[in-house]
Formats: structure tokens, sequence, C-alpha cells
């Protein structure tokens, strides 16, 4: 159910929000937190999809800040409120000030948030440089960005990482939570020999690329090397170069020949290769994972990310055009 709200005002959003309550014989207290998302016209129901499928894990209520002609000369404010199918496990209200009301939207958030829980606060789109002194991101005691969705990725990362610290994280990170867990299971199996040298692969440019190579040298205080690719989508395959071979984790099926010729070899995105040394291939489940996905993560934790703010504060060059042997060494 939505229900519109046509010039309104905070007041009058919260008595229907009440209101509602009542007539449903819910709470407010079951929410764990307010999730903020701000965002554009366009990215709003992508957004909310996400956020709605987040919220069946973690109940909370949905506050999108959606600005609107922000030139207009009459400052007013309409809003909607979703419940039920069209708000996951909680509400959502979408605000969509125009004219003076855009530059003061913490002031129509602070009187919607549910009291004594933590804030988040997510920018799905094009994220600001500084979130922490961004109007939304002050109230917020974590901060979720998404640089990859912006139209200038790598500019928008690296304004990022001058201003980040540990209550702020960006989902390129999250979709690396599988491929990281996978690789440091594998490297916990015998034999522990040393790594001596690492070579990522995955899209030209790709952030989640990036943030495994810097990860890697952060760790495993090697040389990583990175190559990139037109085939597949984010990064495909990572390889670990030890004594005895080379251990490959890779999206990438199987070349097939025929005559001559080699076909272009296909991309998995649900399961992954391992390649061991002397042993025959291993197929594992590695999915691409969902905005959704890493949101849930990022809301089920709430708490400082210190390796991933040490990481993108290490001095790798995140530009994306380093040479492709040794771009990255010590």
């Amino acid at each position: 159910m939505i229900i519109t709200l046509n010039d309104a005002t905070t007041h009058v959003i919260a008595e229907e929000l009440s209101k509602m309550r009542e007539e449903r014989g819910e709470a407010a207290t079951d929410r764990v937190l307010t999730l903020l998302i701000s965002c554009s016209e366009d990215e709003l129901e992508a957004a909310l999809r996400a956020a709605n499928e987040a919220s069946r894990e973690h109940p909370c209520r949905v506050i999108a800040l959606v600005p609107r002609n922000p030139d207009n000369k009459r400052a007013h404010l309409d809003a909607q409120i979703r419940c039920g199918a069209d708000s996951g496990a909680g509400e959502v209200i979408v605000l969509l000030p125009s004219g003076e009301l855009t530059k003061h939207l913490d002031t129509l958030a602070i009187p919607l948030m549910v009291s004594d829980t933590p804030a988040v606060a997510w920018w799905p789109g094009t994220p600001p440089p500084d979130p922490s002194r961004d109007a939304i991101g002050a109230m917020a005691s974590s901060r979720i960005t998404d640089a990859s969705q912006s139209p200038h990725p790598l500019r928008a990362f690296d304004a990022l990482r001058c201003h980040a610290n540990a209550n702020d994280v960006d989902l390129a990170w999250t979709r690396l939570t599988l491929w990281r867990g996978e690789l440091a299971s594998i490297l916990d199996q015998p034999p522990h020999l040393p790594v001596l040298h690492c070579r990522v692969c995955g899209q030209k440019n790709d952030l989640s690329t990036l943030l495994m190579a810097a990860w890697l040298r952060y760790e495993l205080r090697v040389p990583v090397s990175i190559s990139w690719n037109d085939s597949g989508r984010g990064l495909t395959s990572v390889a670990l170069t030890r004594a005895n071979g080379d251990i490959l984790l890779t999206r990438e099926a199987n070349e097939t020949s025929k005559g001559n010729e080699t076909a272009r070899v296909p991309i998995l995105h649900d399961q992954a290769r391992l390649l061991l040394p002397a042993e025959k291939p291993q197929m594992m489940s590695l999915p691409c994972r969902s905005t959704a996905d890493c949101l849930m993560e990022e809301l089920a934790q709430l708490y400082p990310d210190d390796l991933y703010a040490s990481v993108i504060h290490s001095d790798f060059d995140f530009s994306g055009e380093g040479k492709k042997e040794n771009a990255y060494e010590r």
C-alpha cells in the first residue's frame, strides 16, 4: 500500500504513520535501525527494492530523501508512505522536497527517525565527496556508498578515500566478501608455503578488482599485478603464485577448441573453478552478489571496518593506470 501526501509537513507524515501503525496493530519498537537513503528519482525504485529485501533480515524504517527542483522558488514537500508488500519488514517513507527544502534534508529526516536505534546512511548512486560531513551522513553512525554506480567510479572513490574512516564502507568492498573468504580458507590449508606474487584480473577499472589487489598486497606484502578484460563483469580471477605452482580461483570456464580456433572463454556467474598444483579442477559456489545481499551484510555489522580503512589508506595505486606487471610492488 502506498499513501501519497502532497504539500505535506513532517508533523502530518508522523501522524499518518502513527495512524497506520494503530490500524495494523504494529509498533515501531521492533525496528532495529533507521536506513537513510539519499538518491535521485531515477535511482529510487531500485534502491527501495534492495532496501526492502535487506529489511526482511533487519527490520528498519527506511527514509528515502529525493531532492527535486532545487531552484523552485516555492519550497514544498511531497511524500509517500509505503507499507505492506511495498515496504519489506518495516515502513518506507519517501520525502520529495523542492526549492529551499532541498538544502535542509537533515531537518526533514530527524522527526521521522526511529528513536534509540542506530541510523545508517546509504548513497546508492553518486556519493558525496565526504559522507561524514554530508547533512545525511552526519546523522548516521555508519555510512554506505557505492562509487561503482557513479558516472566516474574511480574519481568518486578517490574522493571517498581522502575522507573515509572506519565507519564508512563502499559496496565494492562488500562484493569481495566471498572471494576473500575462499582465498583465506585456501591459504589456511597445507602446504603452508609463502605467496610470492599475485595476479588479479577483472573488468577495466572495476573497483572491486582494485580493492582485491590492494587487500592482497596489504595482507601478503607481495607484488600484485592486474590485468583487465572485456568479457567479464567485475572481478573474474585471482592467481597466487607459490614455489610449488599457482593457485587459481577463476570465474572463467574452460577454453574450447575447434580446429585451429579457440572459442571465447565464457564467464561463470554463480560458480568458480579452483585450480591447485597437481590437483584436478574443482567447482565451487561463488555467486555474483546483488546490491541487496551486500546491503544486508553491512546492516548486520554496524561496527567499524578497520581492515577496509587500512586497505584504502595504504599506498596502493587506485588509479587503475599502473603497468600490468608488478605495478604495485613495494
